[in-house]
């Protein structure tokens, strides 16, 4: 069996929990309670697991007896394993099953699978895949925690991170980024064999750190970094709090941020921002160039407002374009995002040695106008990004020698000196999107109201913006 065979059949067990009242939320969150317990048995992990608490003292027991000990497991691994991680995975767990016999039709499921082709395969990447299903699935709003794996392939790959360098996301949702910078210098060393023991353990345990804030994500990233054989710290909280302020300073971070404003309005509650904001990837834009070493290089997601909100917007890109050099930025296709109708791009950019002047000229490729609108329809695949990796060249730091293709092509370059003349607005856009779309390529009518509702959240925080700077003024 493949990975996507087994990764159907664990979907299916949905269908169960369903019928219990769960909903798609959920799915997974219960799917990885009982998931962790059966693979630490299919791995020989289960050491890390307090006797009388593993997936055959589960798997023995039926009816009400199996329903009531599932609970107290939750709550026993919770609070009493003596692993550090199986804490944090189970902490404040509890399962919405109500009836003993979903629970043992679940984990007779569970125990059914094909676990050597499970194993063969990678159970990270059976888990990963389980993720993705689950983001895929417009029903349960897992989505805002995923971005499509495509892009991030993408991304990792021009970044180039390395063994040795500390890589960073300040908004990890389910781990992928950091995932696919692991996969990344795993390939590059042989799967760490070609470093020194010391290396490796650097690679295993501190190459990797990152923060998520909703509990629930943060155990099923935790879940996927373990598979994947990573042991770096992801803290549960708040990059935008001080907790962000004390991270390792990195010299790599790729992230993408959540979209909108600060939960309640408010501004984040860092006292080392400059430039305080409610609007949460402006915020995430400061913490990341000021996260990184000097030298160090950031690839980060943000929705197109970051590019042109004015007064406090126009302050922190200037302060980033002077303390880094903003040398690339894509404008991303639509539909990339689920429920997400903004329109989004990646900037690149890497810490200057010192803090002025170091943005010199920022490229700007266009890979939105008259292109598809991605979707099921259209699913977005590593190939359409093969075009921006070739112009963007094989240097990490966006130096690979680069052509300007004019007013009729995707890729341009502009001067710090023609972006200061917009007012360091980088909303720049020269091609014209002529809008014909096939039938079969118009994006789903729920896409659609996500994008109107988008552009509607994007000019009622221009119009606070605008609000709050006459009321400034008056």
């Amino acid at each position: 069996m493949t990975t996507a065979d087994i990764v159907s059949k664990l979907w299916n067990l949905c269908h169960i929990l369903r019928d219990d009242g769960i909903t798609y939320h959920e799915y997974v969150t219960e799917l990885t309670y009982l998931l962790f317990l059966k693979m630490a048995k299919e791995t020989g992990t289960e050491g890390q697991l307090p006797k009388g608490y593993r997936w055959d003292d589960v798997a023995a027991k039926d009816g009400v007896e199996l329903l009531t000990f599932y609970r107290e497991l939750l709550l026993h691994l919770g609070t009493q394993a003596k692993s550090a991680r199986v804490r944090q995975i189970y902490a404040d767990a509890s399962t919405s099953l109500r009836q003993p016999k979903n629970l043992r039709k679940i984990v007779e499921n569970i125990d059914q699978l094909e676990w050597h082709d499970a194993k063969r395969e990678g159970l990270g990447d059976l888990y990963e895949g389980l993720l993705e299903r689950n983001a895929n699935e417009k029903k349960s709003g897992a989505g805002q925690y995923f971005t499509p794996r495509p892009l991030i392939d993408s991304i990792v790959s021009l970044i180039k991170p390395k063994a040795g360098e500390v890589v960073q996301d300040p908004a990890a949702g389910t781990g992928g980024f950091l995932i696919a910078a692991d996969k990344y210098v795993k390939a590059q060393t042989s799967d760490l064999y070609d470093l020194p023991e010391q290396q490796q353990l650097f690679q295993r345990k501190k190459a990797f750190e990152g923060v998520e804030l909703v509990q629930d994500t943060h155990r099923l990233a935790l879940m996927n970094l373990m598979l994947h054989d990573i042991e770096g710290e992801l803290h549960l909280g708040d990059s935008l709090a001080p907790l962000g302020g004390k991270l390792t300073k990195a010299n790599v971070i790729v992230t993408n941020p959540p979209f909108g404003t600060k939960k309640g309005g408010g501004l984040p509650t860092r006292d080392d921002f400059t430039y305080p904001t409610s609007n949460k990837q402006l915020a995430f834009v400061q913490h990341v160039y000021r996260g990184l070493k000097p030298g160090g290089r950031a690839a980060v997601v943000v929705p197109d407002n970051v590019l042109f909100e004015e007064n406090t917007g126009a302050q922190i890109r200037t302060d980033l374009m002077d303390k880094a050099d903003l040398h690339t930025i894509l404008r991303l296709p639509t539909g990339i995002f689920y429920a997400q109708g903004v329109k989004t791009n990646v900037l690149f950019f890497t810490r200057g040695m010192t803090d002025t002047k170091n943005t010199k000229a920022t490229w700007i490729y266009d890979l939105r106008a008259n292109g598809p609108s991605f979707g099921k329809r259209t699913p977005l695949g590593r190939e359409h990004f093969a075009p921006f990796e070739k112009a963007y060249g094989a240097d990490p730091y966006g130096k690979s020698k680069r052509k300007d293709e004019g007013e009729e092509g995707r890729f341009r370059k502009f001067t710090r000196e023609e972006i200061k003349a917009r007012g360091d607005n980088l909303d720049l856009a020269w091609l014209k999107d002529e809008g014909h779309r096939d039938a079969d390529d118009l994006p789903e009518p729920e896409e659609i109201a996500g994008e109107i509702v988008g552009l509607l959240e994007t000019a009622m925080e221009e119009m606070k913006a605008l609000q709050k700077a006459l009321g400034a003024e008056a």
